[in-house]
C-alpha cells in the first residue's frame, strides 16, 4: 500500500526526529509524513523541515491528543499510521500494520510485547489492567489499549475526532469508540526502542489521569455495565443492613433507606447515560 499518511505528534523531539525521519523517508519515499508541532521549544519545527517533511505548528502547546487531530485534518491520504516522535515505533513494524488493515479491518494496534516495550515496571502493570478492564466491558480481547502506534482508516477515524480528548489518552478512547461503533479492530505484535529524549509524563498527575481514563472507558462504551454492579452492590449493602437492624431492633432504618434510593439513582443514572451514548453513535451514523 502505497497512499497512506504518517502523522508524528512532536513536542521538544528534535533529537529523535533526527535519526527518526531520515530513516521513515528512506523507508517509506511516497508516503505523506505529517508531524505536528505542539509548541516546541526547540528546533523540531526545524528539523522537521531540513527533512522535508509536511510541519503543522501549533502556536502553543494544544496536547498529544490536540496534535493527532490536526495531524488527521491534514492528512489526505485513505490510510494513516500514527507514530511517536520519540523514536520507540520502528518503520519496518509498518507494512505489517498495513498488510492487517487491507485484510479488512478498520483499525490495527502494534501491541507492545513483555517488560522490555514498556518504559517502566508501573506503567506496564497499569496498561495491563487497562487491557483487562477494556476487554471485559468490551467482550473482546484488547491486547494493547494505549498504544500510540496504529494504523486506521482515515475516513472513519475522523468520525471521532470530536470525541478526542486534547491530552494523552487518545489511544484509549479511539479504540473503545471504534469497538463501540461496531468497526473492526486487529492487532500486530511489536518490539520497541527506548525512547530517545525524556518522557512527558509525570508519575502523579497521569496517574490520576489514567484512574479517570479507567472510567471513561466505562461511560464511553457502557455506562450501564459500571453503573448497574455498583447499584447492587449498594442495594446488597442496603440489604445487609436491613438485616441486622432488623434482628436487633426489629425496624427499618433511614440508612437502610438512603442505601436502597441510592442504588436506584445510581441505576436510573446508568440507564440514562446508556441511552444518550446509543443516541450519540446513532445520530454521527446517521449523519453520514
Amino acid at each position: 500500500m502505497n497512499s497512506f499518511s504518517i502523522v508524528i505528534p512532536a513536542k521538544n523531539e528534535e533529537g529523535g526526529l533526527k535519526s527518526f525521519l531520515p530513516e521513515l523517508k528512506n523507508s517509506f519515499p511516497k508516503a505523506e509524513i505529517i508531524v505536528v508541532n505542539d509548541g516546541s521549544s526547540d528546533s523540531t519545527s526545524q528539523v522537521c523541515r531540513d527533512n522535508d517533511v509536511i510541519v503543522v505548528d501549533h502556536p502553543y502547546s494544544m496536547g498529544n491528543g490536540a496534535s493527532i487531530k490536526s495531524g488527521a485534518r491534514a492528512a489526505t491520504k485513505p490510510v494513516i499510521v500514527f507514530m511517536d516522535a520519540d523514536g520507540q515505533h520502528k518503520p519496518e513494524d509498518i507494512p505489517p500494520l498495513l498488510s492487517k488493515l487491507e485484510s479488512g479491518f478498520d483499525m490495527v494496534i502494534g501491541a507492545r510485547q513483555g517488560l522490555s516495550s514498556q518504559a517502566n515496571v508501573m506503567r506496564g502493570g497499569a496498561n495491563a489492567f487497562y487491557n483487562k478492564f477494556s476487554s471485559w466491558m468490551v467482550g473482546h480481547k484488547i491486547e494493547d489499549l494505549t498504544s500510540g502506534f496504529r494504523a486506521v482508516n482515515a475516513s472513519k477515524f475522523r468520525e471521532f475526532l470530536y470525541m478526542l480528548p486534547n491530552g494523552f489518552s487518545y489511544p484509549t478512547t479511539s479504540t473503545m469508540a471504534f469497538f463501540r461503533a461496531g468497526y473492526s479492530v486487529g492487532y500486530v505484535p511489536i518490539h520497541v526502542n527506548k525512547r530517545i529524549g525524556k518522557s512527558h509524563l509525570k508519575l502523579t498527575r497521569d496517574g490520576v489521569r489514567f484512574l479517570l481514563i479507567i472510567f471513561k472507558i466505562g461511560t464511553l462504551y457502557s455506562p450501564l455495565k459500571v453503573f448497574f454492579p455498583v447499584a447492587m452492590a449498594v442495594f446488597g449493602l442496603g440489604s445487609l443492613h436491613y438485616l441486622n437492624t432488623y434482628i436487633d431492633q426489629g425496624r427499618f432504618t433511614n440508612m437502610s433507606a438512603l442505601l436502597y434510593v441510592t442504588s436506584m439513582l445510581t441505576f436510573f443514572m446508568g440507564l440514562i447515560s446508556e441511552q444518550i451514548t446509543t443516541l450519540l453513535y446513532s445520530t454521527k451514523h446517521d449523519d453520514r
